[in-house]
């Protein structure tokens, strides 16, 4: 099932899949809901799985010039779907939204899952040099080159070893509008840094990273399992940033065992096809 939700001053896609109890995957940034094709089958035969556009991307409505919080935005579509609380799995920007909806929202927070994982207000080194030079390419050069510059970043280096991988890369990038890259969003985030307060985490927490990802990434992933409380970590070998999509069967047999461990069903028999 898929529909649009009019929530929060904004239009979200979203799509339903499966049975039981609801697992929110959040897409990371300049990709959407497509990203967790491989996803979908496996852990909608144990969960109901929603799958969502952030606000800018995919079939999602454009920002406006008005402030916002991506987590404000989830926890009014899960209103909008009579959900209370959730299993959340986000990565790249959506682990960021995920932690931030945890943090706003504990209580509707079952488990925290982070692949590959931002962090607001993280001190960026390798990436954040990267994403600056890319959106002066867009707004100086246009967006066409500013896509071209993106894939070509070490961060999506294995994943583009993979041809069928490259092409559903581009395909989710060719619909990408560009808006943030040249806009500047206004997010309405806590004052204080994120960081300072992700020990007050309480929920079972799962942070993966992919052993090829760049330096940032696992920077992040370590200061996370070092300051959540019921964190734990796991490196996924062989793979990138795109962790879901360059090994889905390693990725999410992980998550799957992950749930089953702090939330049901049995599953350390399931064999994932």
């Amino acid at each position: 099932m898929c529909d649009i939700a009019v929530v929060n001053g904004t239009r979200l896609y979203y799509e339903l899949a499966g049975v039981g109890n609801p697992l929110v995957l959040i897409h990371g940034n300049t990709l959407d809901t497509r990203m967790w094709d491989d996803q979908v089958a496996a852990f909608a035969c144990h969960y109901r799985v929603i799958r969502y556009d952030m606000r800018g991307y995919g079939r999602s409505a454009l920002p406006s010039a008005a402030p916002y919080a991506p987590a404000d935005d989830l926890k009014a579509l899960l209103s909008h779907l009579g959900l209370s609380h959730v299993h959340i799995l986000g990565l790249s920007r959506g682990g960021a939204v995920a932690i931030d909806f945890a943090l706003t929202y504990p209580e509707s927070t079952d488990t925290l899952i982070l692949a590959d994982t931002g962090l607001w207000k993280f001190e960026w080194q390798e990436f954040g040099e990267f994403s600056s030079s890319v959106r002066s390419a867009a707004v100086t050069s246009g967006i066409e080159v500013a896509r071209a510059l993106w894939l070509a970043a070490p961060l999506f280096a294995p994943a583009m070893e993979n041809p069928r991988l490259a092409a559903r890369l581009k395909e989710m990038l060719a619909a990408y509008s560009g808006w943030h890259w040249l806009n500047n969003e206004t997010l309405d985030l806590p004052e204080s840094i994120q960081f300072e307060r992700i020990h007050t985490i309480l929920a079972a927490t799962l942070i993966m990273v992919g052993e090829r990802d760049i330096q940032d990434f696992h920077a992040i992933a370590d200061a996370l399992v070092q300051s959540v409380p019921n964190a734990v970590k796991v490196l996924l070998p062989g793979v990138g940033h795109l962790s879901n999509m360059e090994d889905p069967l390693h990725f999410n047999e992980t998550v799957l065992h992950f749930l089953a461990a702090h939330a049901g069903p049995d599953l350390t028999e399931v064999m994932i096809e």
